[in-house]
């Protein structure tokens, strides 16, 4: 018989193995599910809205302290122009109207990415969600937005060269720890589960440095079917696995 929703919980809050202190997801599948209702993608893109209402909760409950969200990528500049306009449109109200909610779950929020490519107004209203939630101590929900890892990886560089040329720093100073300090996620630990809906087998630009060896979850559910048993299963497959880090598993060095 298969556990409920609570008793997965449990069994996760039970375990001796911690929690995955990031979570990261990629939130792929809106389109697809629209198309499988006759539905125009956009109709996706709403419905995926309850599925990050949804795991923002979920993650805060479980007690996961970082929850990075793949919004917006760079290439998504790409799409229609009428899918992008509705896209930022729903990140512009669904920000306005969910405030009050992350304040009365103390949660805060912020953002990751190229933010000053958005338009002005994008950014007011994300910026004073951000403002307004600051001191929030709970959950820190990090929205991936104008977001490339690649673009991210080169805005370091530009940074350190910078540094250097300024006489800020040194090349023998330059090494990982130095390097991740640049990136737009200085202030947060790298992902410790990265979740991907819609079975696609890809990264898909998304924290190319950040997640050298964070554990990948793959799961064919599309993103508006995603919810909070789903992301708990993900939670309990992760406190199942051994983190290496390059290094022998316990049961090969003990034989």
């Amino acid at each position: 018989m298969s556990l409920t929703v609570e008793e997965i919980k449990e069994e996760i809050l039970a375990s001796s193995q911690p929690l995955p202190i990031h979570v990261a997801i990629i939130m792929d599948g809106n389109g697809r599910w629209a198309a499988q209702r006759n539905k125009p993608r956009t109709y996706g893109h709403e419905a995926g809205v309850k599925a990050v209402k949804e795991v923002v909760r979920a993650s805060a409950e479980l007690g996961i302290k970082y929850l990075t969200l793949y919004t917006f990528s760079i290439e998504n500049w790409k799409r229609p122009k009428e899918e992008v306009n509705a896209l930022m449109s729903l990140l512009s109200r669904t920000t306005v109207s969910e405030t009050d909610e992350l304040m009365k779950n103390d949660v805060k929020l912020i953002t990751t990415g190229r933010i000053s490519g958005l338009s002005p107004i994008r950014r007011k209203v994300l910026n004073n969600a951000v403002a307004k939630t600051r001191n929030n101590q709970g959950l820190v929900l990090n929205l991936a937005l104008n977001y490339g890892g690649r673009t991210e990886i080169l805005d370091a560089v530009k940074g350190i060269a910078n540094s250097l040329k300024g006489g800020l720093l040194d090349l023998e100073d330059i090494n990982e720890e130095l390097f991740s300090t640049f990136l737009y996620t200085a202030n947060i630990p790298d992902p410790d589960l990265l979740i991907r809906t819609s079975g696609e087998m890809r990264i898909s630009n998304f924290l190319l440095w950040q997640t050298s060896y964070t554990e990948l979850y793959i799961i064919d559910t599309l993103w508006p079917d995603f919810g909070k048993e789903a992301l708990y299963q993900a939670v309990l497959d992760y406190q199942g696995r051994e983190r290496r880090y390059g290094r022998l598993s316990e049961t090969d060095t003990n034989e």
